[in-house]
């Protein structure tokens, strides 16, 4: 792959984003080549841990200037087929098993923002700045707004799709988009030692279903809901790991995943 970086190791997958000339900025080319190590990642039983990063300054830039210049000359149906492929990245992300961690080391911008917003945790360095500045160049934050909607609110939303303004790791914090706050000399460490606890700490097949759990309520009336939570409750007593999880507990034995 020219773009992407992908290492697996001890049950962890790492991604990382390799176009550090261009500030790891999204092309077509990229966005493909991150949906295929994506369900790499997914398809593989050993994995249990993604870390999507990036090499360089700057976690992802946006989409890049050739790239921009090249869509504004699209038809129609040429920017509908270059959208889906994003959708289809971004959802690999949202929905896939396996727990996605952003270790954010430099700014996230537009799409690189969204590229965080649909992971599932995200580590970030001080200094990182975030922001949707789509409306700053005639774009829309389109299809992250989906999931922007979801993680933020509708406030926070408007707020910073609207605005486009770029806002501080404090304040991305604040709302929502960012889980912990790391200086640059122990990103890696605290990343790793997040990582480690849920490898030995969670069961795989617990962290996927919460995560189904999580994804699927929020579509659904307070009825449907509980009925999905409760059939989702009885699946998850009828798994082996949760069998194997109460008899280790009822006989004050450790479990290491």
């Amino acid at each position: 792959m020219e773009y992407i970086q992908y290492n697996s190791a001890s049950r962890v997958a790492t991604i990382t984003l390799n176009r550090p000339d261009k500030r790891n900025a999204l092309n077509s080319a990229m966005v493909t080549e991150l949906y295929s190590v994506l369900k790499k990642a997914e398809q593989d039983k050993d994995i249990k841990i993604v870390i999507l990063k990036a090499n360089g300054d700057a976690f992802c830039a946006g989409a890049d200037l050739a790239y921009l210049k090249e869509l504004s000359q699209f038809t129609y149906e040429e920017n509908l087929t270059d959208s889906m492929q994003l959708k289809k990245m971004f959802k690999q992300i949202y929905s896939m098993d396996k727990v996605v961690i952003a270790q954010v080391e430099g700014h996230a911008i537009a799409g690189g923002a969204g590229l965080a917003t649909v992971c599932d945790l995200v580590f970030s360095v001080p200094g990182a700045k975030f922001g949707f500045t789509e409306v700053k160049i005639g774009f829309v934050p389109a299809i992250v707004s989906v999931f922007a909607i979801r993680k933020f609110g509708e406030s926070h939303t408007k707020s910073l799709l609207l605005s486009g303004k770029l806002i501080s790791a404090e304040d991305a914090k604040s709302v929502g988009l960012v889980n912990f706050i790391s200086e640059k000399a122990t990103i890696n460490s605290e990343v790793n030692t997040y990582v480690n606890s849920l490898l030995t700490n969670t069961s795989g097949n617990s962290l996927a279903l919460t995560k189904k759990l999580i994804r699927e309520i929020q579509q659904k009336n307070l009825d449907n809901a509980l009925d999905f939570a409760a059939e989702l409750n009885a699946k998850a007593r009828d798994s082996d790991d949760c069998k194997k999880g109460i008899n280790a507990f009822l006989n004050k034995e450790k479990l290491v995943w």
